[in-house]
Order: structure tokens, then C-alpha cells, then sequence
């Protein structure tokens, strides 16, 4: 036994079970500094990144407060996006598959108000949700929370650049005074500290890999002469280094929705995310991103949060943030588990300045390369590998991925590796299929049926 294994601290066995099951061998950092005091009662202010296995973390520990016979709400998750909290809510649900009787829900925007309250109306004990939903609930009387035992703060820092502190104060008001409240922060503004000080009691500081790791990550800066210079250098950026899949940062949503349309008029690859999009297609987009049937995605900080994408295998900031510590959050997006990465930044002169406080964040000289020194590819294309089929059915008609797996494996005749990532929604689900057997898989979908029954299938684009 390795002292940073999680049978070293006080959790009931049958989460300790579901732990091993779920192939949770050791604590991570962040996990070994925060749970002690967790379980220990103490109120714990984290400064942790995304995949640092934080909402383990604070979901081990709020799940070993729960009193599951009281068929009550103890534990509150906030989080800032729909995408996270709906990250959050299916991994503590994992957490506490071997726990009896443990309801989690997640209650976000976007989504009709009628359904959740009835949701509520036959008890939770544990809600995830972004604070305007949550406020809503609170304001209408469909939510309370006189049985709180924890309340969690994740990503802070955004839910405060999104303008939620007015809400967040609300939502504390209506939890009782003695609780345990858990705040996790990747960066720590002063904000954090003033909010800190107003909603926890002597909490606990725990710090763990406040930088990403950069090692595994190649960062070029280009010097571009204008504005008007940056759309020809990223097209040749693309066309050198040939990243199948890609984020691309601007600073504004209306910079990102200028990009989209450029890139879009070249006959690229390319989908947006902003705060415009209605919650479905920011779903889409997200869907259609993460399993690869679209190659580039334009998105600003706030717009991209929450978003774990694996196998990234670019970051490029066609415009460079003021905050260091954005930037190295950014480009932490690729490289991970151990692959290599690529960071590639458009500088213009008078931007050179935040070049330099990320060489004096980081500790290391930027490495300047040449756009003369490019050698694009004339014949290369972004063409994705996948496509996305969406079906009208979800999560709430009993669909699960292995029934449209088996729908494609069987009527429809697919071979099962040119079946990719699969998203199961309430109402919708999402499947990725190799691009040269989309038009036959769809034909398979339309003509057959699932669990007995037609569903609707199209292509999404």
C-alpha cells in the first residue's frame, strides 16, 4: 500500500470499492493535499486546474458527509458552464454507483424549468447546476436547501468573469450557516480572496500545479506586422504543422465571430463557441469538436471553459491574452497524458509586452520563430475524419450508447472502428462516424430501428 493510496484516509468502504472498481489506484496531488480536511470537516479553498482530479476530490468528500435514508438536498456543486456541470454530475454519479439510494441531478439553463422542478419534486441529495438555474430554482421555491451539509465552488474564477456573483450571493444566503463549503479555483485572482472570506470559515489552502505542465509542449511566437497579417499567417500556420484538431483563441466573442466567418468563406473546417448559441447547438458544437467531425474551433476563455477535449493536438492564440497565467491555462489544453503539444501565438508589435510576462511567468525565454520559414503544404486539406449523426432520442426514452452501437453494428452493417465517441443528452444523442461509411450508417439509422422503435436521425454539419 503506497501512502497516497485513498485506503490511507478515513471512506466508507463501499466508496473505497467503487474506487478501485473505477481503476482509481492512487491520489493524484491534488486529491492527497484536499481530502484530509475534507474529510476532516474543514472548509478547503483549492487552487487546481482542469483534469487534476479535483471534482473526485471534492466528490469523495461530499459524498461521505451524505445521509442517504434523509431524502434531502446536502450537497450543492456549482460550476460555471452546463458542459461542466453536466462533467461533474456524470462523474458523481460514478463515484457513488456502489452507494445505495444516492440521487444526483443537474440543473442548468437552456433547458425547459417544468421537467426539473418535477425532478425535485421527488428529492435529490445531491444538485450540480450553474447559479442562474439554481437561483431560479431557489426564487420559485422548488429548490431549498435548509439540509445543506456541503457546498462547492468549482472553477470560481470563471463563474466570477461571467458576472455570477450576484447570483452566487444569493444562492449562499438560502444555505444554512454551519455547512462545509469547498472552493476550486485554476487561477486565484483577488476576487477568489474576497469571496473566500465572505462564504468559508478557516478554510484550509491547498495549492497543486497552479502552472500547467508545459514540458511536453512545443510554443512558437510569430511576429505578424498588422491585423490584416494574421488571417494569411494562421492559414499557414495550418497548412505547416497540419493539426487535425485545433482551438483557436480570440479575446471577444465578436472577434471569434469574425474568424468563424473568415475561415468558413476559406472552405475550412471550422465551428464557434460563444455565449449567442442557443444550448442545443452549443452542444452540437462541443459534440461535434470533441469527436472530430469539425477541425477548428474559435473560442474565447470564458466560452472554452470546462471543455476537456483529449488528444488536442494544437492551441493557437490568434490573439494573446493580457494574463499570463491565461495564456499558460490556454495552452495547457495540449500535451496531455503524456503526448506532445503544440502552442502556436500571432504577436503584433505592440503586443510584444505580453510576450514578456509570460517568459517571466513561465521562467523561460519565449522561442520566436519565423513565418518565412514555414513550408505549407499546397495540397493539404482540413477534411475531418468523422461525421455526426444526431438522433432524436436520449437519455429520458432509456437509450443508452450500446443500443446505437448495436443498431449500427447490426441493421445498419457497420464495422465497429468506424464507430467513434457517442453522446447521450436527455432528449438527443450524438454518435461520430468514420467519414467513408457516413452515408450508409445514416441509411442503416433511417431504415431500421433502436430498442424497437424508429428514431429520427440527420447528419449534423
Amino acid at each position: 500500500m503506497t501512502d497516497n493510496a485513498f485506503s490511507t484516509l478515513p471512506i466508507r468502504k463501499d466508496l473505497l470499492e467503487n474506487l478501485e472498481a473505477l481503476g482509481f489506484s492512487a491520489m493524484t496531488p491534488v486529491q492527497a493535499k484536499s481530502l484530509p480536511p475534507i474529510l476532516a470537516g474543514r472548509d478547503v479553498l483549492a487552487q487546481a486546474k482542469t483534469g487534476s482530479g479535483k471534482t473526485a476530490a471534492f466528490g469523495v468528500g461530499l459524498l461521505s458527509r451524505l445521509a442517504a435514508e434523509e431524502f434531502a438536498v446536502q450537497a450543492l456543486v456549482l460550476c460555471p458552464t452546463r458542459e461542466l456541470a453536466d462533467q461533474v454530475g456524470k462523474e458523481l454519479r460514478r463515484l457513488a454507483r456502489f452507494t445505495a439510494n444516492v440521487k444526483v441531478l443537474t440543473l442548468c439553463g437552456g433547458t425547459p424549468l417544468g421537467p426539473q422542478i418535477g425532478s425535485l419534486a421527488h428529492g435529490a441529495h445531491v444538485v450540480v447546476g450553474t447559479p442562474g438555474r439554481i437561483q431560479d430554482h431557489l426564487q420559485k421555491g422548488s429548490l431549498t436547501l435548509d439540509a445543506l451539509r456541503v457546498l462547492v465552488l468549482d472553477e470560481a474564477d470563471r463563474m466570477l468573469d461571467m458576472g455570477f456573483a450576484p447570483a452566487l450571493d444569493v444562492i449562499v444566503a438560502a444555505c444554512p450557516r454551519e455547512r462545509q463549503t469547498l472552493l476550486f479555483s485554476a487561477t486565484y485572482p483577488k476576487a477568489i480572496g474576497a469571496i473566500s472570506a465572505r462564504v468559508q470559515n478557516d478554510p484550509v489552502e491547498v495549492v497543486v500545479e497552479s502552472q500547467h505542465d508545459t514540458a511536453q509542449i512545443q510554443q512558437h511566437f510569430y511576429e505578424v506586422p498588422t491585423t490584416d497579417a494574421k488571417l494569411p499567417a494562421l492559414k499557414a500556420l495550418l497548412s505547416h504543422f497540419k493539426p487535425v484538431s485545433s482551438v483557436i483563441f480570440c479575446n471577444t466573442r465578436k472577434d471569434c465571430q469574425h474568424l468563424h466567418q473568415q475561415l468558413s468563406a476559406e472552405g475550412l473546417s471550422v465551428t464557434t463557441l460563444h455565449g449567442d448559441l442557443e444550448q442545443r447547438d452549443r452542444d452540437q458544437v462541443l459534440v461535434r469538436f470533441a469527436n472530430r467531425s469539425v477541425s477548428l474551433l474559435v473560442a474565447t476563455d470564458v466560452a472554452a471553459r470546462g471543455l476537456d477535449i483529449k488528444e488536442l493536438d494544437a492551441v493557437i492564440n490568434y490573439e494573446l491574452p493580457r494574463d499570463p497565467e491565461v495564456y499558460v491555462h490556454r495552452i495547457g489544453r495540449t500535451g496531455r497524458a503524456g503526448e506532445k503539444g503544440l502552442a502556436l501565438s500571432l504577436v503584433q508589435p505592440s503586443e510584444t509586452h505580453r510576450v514578456q510576462r509570460v517568459q517571466d511567468y513561465q521562467q523561460k525565454p519565449a522561442h520566436w520563430s519565423d513565418l518565412n520559414k514555414l513550408e505549407p503544404d499546397p495540397a493539404f486539406r482540413l477534411i475531418p475524419e468523422m461525421v455526426t449523426l444526431g438522433l432524436d432520442s436520449g437519455r429520458k426514452n432509456k437509450l443508452r450508447p450500446g443500443d446505437i452501437v448495436g443498431a449500427l453494428t447490426g441493421d445498419a452493417g457497420i464495422a465497429g472502428d468506424q464507430i467513434g465517441k457517442i453522446d447521450v443528452f436527455d432528449f438527443q444523442a450524438y454518435v461520430a462516424v468514420a467519414r467513408g461509411s457516413a452515408k450508409q450508417a445514416l441509411a442503416g439509422l433511417e431504415s431500421g430501428k433502436i430498442k424497437g422503435r424508429k428514431v429520427k436521425v440527420r447528419r449534423i454539419t
